[in-house]
């Protein structure tokens, strides 16, 4: 492509598509990778020159107009002076990755732990490098400008004692991770990924975690998304599930001004079961989407998934939930539900579960409520001596934290009622 030409594409992007292409070509020389890595990164970054960012015309995109919604795009930081954090879990094995650069130091006990910076060294990265779909702009953004983040294997069989946590924190800034990891068969584990950051600058974040479960899997996966005030989070989870395989993910977003969580997972080996469970607090003039895309694609398998949705002062959020049954995969057992706190007039959340079912031997469903706090609730803790404000806050906070409840692990429980329960007192 000659100059004249980029020139006029970049003359149709936005500033903020702009400043992505121009982020680009700066760091280019710098990004790791071998040539089939960096030919990867070029492709995908011309194929977002060409799209550009995703607008409500695209039905995925429908609620989350990124092209209006994504103005500004902040410079590339160095890396700079950041220390983790305690772990969310006490005796926890924090595997740290400080504004984007992982730190090459960190182990875990018994799996094999490698930075993705040197994946992409090496060239081994290179198939993850993909876009799922030709709507797939997390994955484009991504693998243009990924750095690094942790690569993770499970050996089979191995139960890993101690909770992983895999922490992301940044200053201002683009930030790019990724974190693949792979669970061994009949192996157990627990990981919390981690989001927040370091200081009040306002941060670019994309982060994409690659997971895989062989036959058999157990395992506890937790995403928090605690984001500052006017950071940009666009996160995608991609999961496949093996035979008799058990994910329990648990999706907690907290903060962020504009936040987009895709969930994209396949259901690939009979017995699998998926536990989907997420809490989405939104306040301020934040915007939070989560999108789900889910399909059972063999016989046998069984899903659930429950989002409660918290909405105060101007806040927009919305949940798209897409389950997909293959004309093969007979005896599926899928339900889906969104409930929603409406706590402001100002407000608002919208929230499209669908269903494409094309097997005709399955158990499947899906519902959506939008609501405030229950009157007679209310009414029955004031009439004891509850304030009003303290009642509503119990209710509130009653309504999320049957969801956290569900997590077996108690000391997470606890981690996450207080962390829910902090950001409802400032809201609330």
């Amino acid at each position: 492509m000659n100059m004249q030409t980029t020139n006029q594409t970049v003359g149709r992007l936005t500033a903020a598509e702009a400043a992505l292409v121009e982020a680009f070509g700066a760091q280019i020389g710098e990004l790791p990778g071998n040539g089939a890595v960096i030919g990867t990164r070029d492709r995908l970054l011309d194929d977002l020159k060409k799209a550009g960012f995703p607008t409500r015309r695209i039905e995925a995109w429908h609620y989350t107009d990124l092209r209006t919604l994504l103005r500004t795009i902040p410079e590339a930081a160095p890396v700079g002076m950041i220390d983790p954090v305690a772990p969310l879990i006490e005796g926890s094995v924090v595997l740290p990755v400080l504004q984007g650069e992982a730190d090459a130091k960190a182990s875990v006990d018994g799996v094999e732990v490698v930075p993705f910076k040197d994946q992409l060294a090496d060239g081994s990265a290179v198939a993850g490098l993909t876009a799922l779909d030709r709507d797939d702009a997390i994955g484009r953004i991504n693998g243009s400008f990924v750095c690094d983040g942790f690569a993770l294997a499970i050996p089979a069989e191995a139960e890993i004692e101690a909770p992983i946590e895999l922490q992301a924190l940044h200053a201002a800034g683009q930030i790019h991770t990724r974190f693949p990891v792979s669970f061994g068969a009949a192996s157990k584990a627990t990981v919390i990924e981690r989001h927040q950051p370091a200081t009040d600058g306002a941060a670019f974040v994309s982060s994409i975690s690659d997971i895989v479960l062989e036959d058999g899997a157990e395992i506890t996966w937790v995403i928090l998304q605690q984001q500052g005030a006017s950071d940009t989070h666009l996160g995608q989870i991609r999961v496949r599930l093996g035979a008799e395989a058990k994910l329990r993910l648990f999706v907690v977003n907290a903060g962020g001004k504009l936040v987009r969580q895709e969930l994209r997972i396949d259901v690939e080996g009979e017995g699998a079961e998926l536990t989907l469970r997420g809490v989405n607090l939104l306040g301020g003039e934040s915007h939070t989407d989560v999108t789900l895309v889910l399909g059972h694609n063999v016989p046998h398998t069984n899903s659930t998934e429950i989002i409660r949705n918290v909405v105060f002062d101007r806040a927009s959020g919305a949940f798209q939930g897409m389950i997909r049954v293959a004309p093969d995969a007979q005896k599926t057992d899928a339900k889906m539900a969104c409930n929603t706190l409406l706590l402001s007039d100002n407000g608002d959340f919208s929230a499209k579960p669908e269903l494409e079912i094309f097997a005709d031997d399955v158990v499947c469903g899906h519902g959506a409520t939008v609501t405030d706090i229950d009157r007679n609730h209310l009414f029955y803790l004031m009439a004891r001596g509850v304030p009003e404000s303290r009642a509503r806050a119990m209710l509130v906070n009653a309504f999320v934290a049957e969801i956290v409840e569900e997590i077996e692990e108690e000391k997470l429980v606890e981690a996450l009622e207080g962390i829910i329960s902090a950001w409802l007192e400032r809201h609330a």
